[in-house]
């Protein structure tokens, strides 16, 4: 039989800074509740220092995970960590991104009466534009994040995660919340312990965002 662990936390990594990585794993090692694993699933990095992110992973296997496949995008890393989790509840944590500490207990206050949260974040910008990202049905339109969803702030029951799997793409996160909603009881919460930090060029959301601009600059070409 598996360890009883009350919340799984992945993380997919792809080429990011170690220094980066390494500040959001420590957020989830400091952590005031403590009863969780973190899966971390490299995506087949080339660029980071693996050699490093090992090392320090070594020094906590009692509670990290590491898995590594070749590069598969986001979404089917966190299927994968979805596959290998044995938490009660799932969440995510972007690479680039952290936790304040008092994150999961948060997390798990709002629970009683919910299958599935997403949750508002305290956003770290260069500038006020970096407040939005494009809509998902009509990507020239900006919509705020506080009234968007995002991947590292879905927190959940295991059976929700397991019922529905992650499509790769723009707005994978929404997606995946709106299928959620269809099946169990979702909702939105105003709680900012989630630092999201949006003034990282190399950030999955800044690079979907450049490839969407190409895309349209191509289309009106």
């Amino acid at each position: 039989m598996p360890k009883q662990i009350k919340i799984s936390v992945l993380m997919a990594v792809y080429n990011t800074d170690f220094d980066l990585t390494k500040r959001a794993i420590n957020s989830v090692l400091k952590q005031d509740f403590q009863d969780f694993e973190l899966i971390i699933i490299d995506d087949g990095s080339t660029e980071n220092d693996r050699k490093s992110l090992l090392e320090f992973i070594e020094l906590h296997e009692g509670k990290i995970t590491y898995i590594r496949h070749k590069n598969r995008g986001q979404a089917e890393s966190i299927n994968r960590g979805v596959i290998n989790s044995v938490g009660e509840f799932i969440t995510i944590l972007d690479s680039d991104d952290e936790y304040k500490p008092f994150h999961l207990s948060a997390c798990l206050q709002e629970m009683e009466h919910a299958d599935l949260i997403c949750s508002t974040t305290e956003t770290i910008v260069n500038s006020i534009e970096d407040y939005y990202v494009p809509d998902k049905n009509d990507h020239n339109i900006p919509i705020h994040l506080d009234d968007a969803v995002l991947f590292g702030t879905l927190f959940g029951h295991q059976h929700v995660f397991k019922s529905i799997q992650f499509e790769g793409g723009f707005a994978a996160d929404s997606a995946f919340y709106e299928k959620a909603n269809q099946q169990f009881r979702v909702k939105k919460v105003f709680q900012k312990s989630y630092i999201y930090y949006r003034n990282n060029p190399n950030s999955t959301c800044a690079v979907l965002k450049k490839e969407l601009a190409l895309n349209q600059s191509n289309a009106h070409a």
